[in-house]
Formats: C-alpha cells, structure tokens, sequence
C-alpha cells in the first residue's frame, strides 16, 4: 500500500449519554493517499463509508483469503487514474444493538448527528479536506446503504455523492420473514430485556447461537424504527410477541422509514444530489432486490437521475462491487477536487 491509514480517536459528544451505554469516541480508521504526504498544501475529498448491520469501523480492515480490502480497492482506483486522490473514512456506528441505522433513536442514541455533525466535522478539522458538500460523498453496504439512503433525503446538504450497496428496502420483504421467530424467543424468554440480557451474556461467554440473528435484528430495527420510552428497553415490537400479529400502527413507523417510501417524500432535497448510485444482487438473501428494484422505479417517475444495477449474487461477501461505485464516485468528485481545491 503506497498510502497509509490512521486510526484516530474521533469524540462523538452527539452519543454521550446514549442508553446502551456505548463509548461516545470513536476509533476510527483515515486513509490517506500518497499524494496526502506528497503534497502539503492540496486539499481532497472525502469518502464516507458506513458499514453493516453487526459490523463496525474495523470489519473493513479484516483479512479476506485472496480479495483486497475496501482501502485497498480505493487505491488502486487511484493508482489508475479513475479517480482523484481523495480521503477514506471508515465510520463506526457498532451498538449493543448490532448497529444504529444511522438514525437518532430514543433508544439507540443520535447516530445519525455522530455522522453528519461529530464525523464530518471531526475529519474536516482533523485533515485537509476539501470541506464542502461537493467534494464529500457517502457509502455503505446493507445497513450501511440504508444509511446512505437516509444521509440523501435528510443530509443532501452535507453529501452531495451517495452511493447505496444492497441497502435495506421494501421492508415487507426484507424483515418480516423474521418477526415470528422473534416473537417466539421474547415471548419464551419473558421479555426484550430478558431476552437481550441472556443474549449478550451467551455473545460474551460463547458465542451467539445460529437463531439468535432474527431476534437480535428485529430488536434493533424495532429500536431505530419505533423507538419508544414507555416500553421495556424504550423499544416497541411491530406485532404482538403472543399471537405475532402486526401492530399496524407501530408497523407503519416502520413504512414510514422504508426507503421506498421516505426518499420519494424527500424528493427535492435527492434531487440535489450530484450523484445517487445504487445496486443489489438479483438474489439477495434478505430480498431487498425488491425494494430495490421499487425504489429505483419510483424515482423514475419522480424524474430523479440515478444509477441503479442489479448483479448475479446474493448479500454476502459483494464488497468487490465497490470498485464499480468507486470509479463513479470518482468521477463527480474529480470535477469537484478540480473547481473547488
């Protein structure tokens, strides 16, 4: 690697306090080009990535048997010349939860602040930036794309590039297929806070059990999307843990977070965007091709320009598709680099 990474310690005052209890700094992994060190009075852009549902700043940086890793990926599109120099922020949004949806949650804490506030300013003060919305763009994969999704209806002023891998939509299809399951373990349990509390005991002491990931996902999605303060744990389930019948109400919360339905509601504020890149796997294991494919038709009719492609895989193990978004991403922000440097 010709570049280098920092891992620096980002404070995040916007999660001090936070209900679960989780750190308010942050390690968080800085790439650096070469040109960084080269050249001490340029200023680049930025790339954002925002990791996965159980994931966090460092599961970009693991060992994978014969692929490079994200950073890796980034240099090379450098090296190329299909990309400008730019700077690569690994996010971490871990939770007790499993992760946050980048959303500020009552029973989460205020993650989507610790992005567009704690992050980005920390970065711009820390390196020489490029601080404008055009020279920054945002990223992620599953969970991670959904949270590009939500930093391009509610944050376009602070992200102009948005690039979203198989990010959660069409919620019908991508989470009820687990609510049963879910309900089966609270109600067995006694509860969500029993539940949770057996569950971090298991994590800690073994290991998480094979069905432990339906109960723990639909907890922490209940968590983002229908937080509560007057129910166990500030959370409150979309169905009824004895019968698994949906609360419609508290269901269409949910909806209301579904991409499908808020990005078209935020329509002008996308249409802002310099560039809105999505994709999804034809045979994705949550289903989210689904709510993919309706997303991108609803922006079609909204008249809102993006580039949606679907490939032939599943959910796991996609993040070569970065080299795709890499160099597209590239391309906006090398006419940013060149205007706004």
């Amino acid at each position: 690697m010709k570049g280098r990474l920092e891992i620096i310690e980002l404070p995040a005052p916007s999660l001090r306090g936070n209900p679960l209890g989780d750190p308010d700094v942050r390690w968080t992994p800085v790439y650096l080009p070469p040109q960084y060190d080269r050249e001490p009075g340029r200023r680049f852009p930025v790339i954002y990535n925002l990791h996965g549902y159980t994931g966090s700043a460092f599961s970009h940086l693991n060992f994978q048997p014969w692929q490079a890793r994200s950073h890796e990926r980034l240099e090379a599109a450098i090296e190329a010349g299909e990309m400008p120099p730019c700077l690569y922020v690994l996010v971490d949004g871990w939770t007790k939860l499993g992760g946050s949806q980048y959303l500020n949650s009552s029973a989460i804490g205020n993650y989507f602040d610790y992005v567009t506030r704690d992050v980005v300013g920390h970065v711009d003060r820390s390196f020489r930036t490029i601080a404008r919305r055009d020279a920054r763009a945002v990223m992620g994969k599953s969970s991670g794309g959904y949270g590009a999704l939500v930093m391009a209806a509610y944050a376009s002023e602070t992200f102009a590039i948005v690039a979203d891998h198989s990010g959660d939509a069409g919620f019908l299809w991508c989470y009820a297929s687990d609510f049963p399951k879910a309900a089966e373990a609270i109600a067995k349990a006694g509860g969500v806070r029993v539940w949770l509390e057996s569950f971090w005991q298991r994590a800690r002491t073994t290991k998480p059990a094979g069905g432990d990931h339906p109960v723990i996902g639909t907890i922490a999605m209940a968590a983002a999307y229908s937080p509560d303060p007057s129910c166990e744990m500030g959370i409150r389930l979309p169905f009824d843990v004895a019968t698994c019948a949906l609360d419609e109400a508290v269901w269409r919360r949910w909806l209301e977070q579904d991409p499908v339905s808020f990005i078209p509601r935020h329509a002008d504020a996308v249409r802002e965007l310099r560039f809105l890149y999505m994709d999804c796997g034809s045979k994705d294991d949550f289903n989210i091709q689904w709510g993919s494919r309706q997303l991108s038709r609803k922006l079609k009719e909204l008249g809102i320009g993006h580039v949606y492609e679907e490939f032939e895989d599943d959910h796991m193990n996609v993040q070569y598709r970065y080299e795709r978004s890499f160099r597209l991403i590239g391309e906006k922000l090398q006419a940013s680099a060149a205007v706004l440097a």
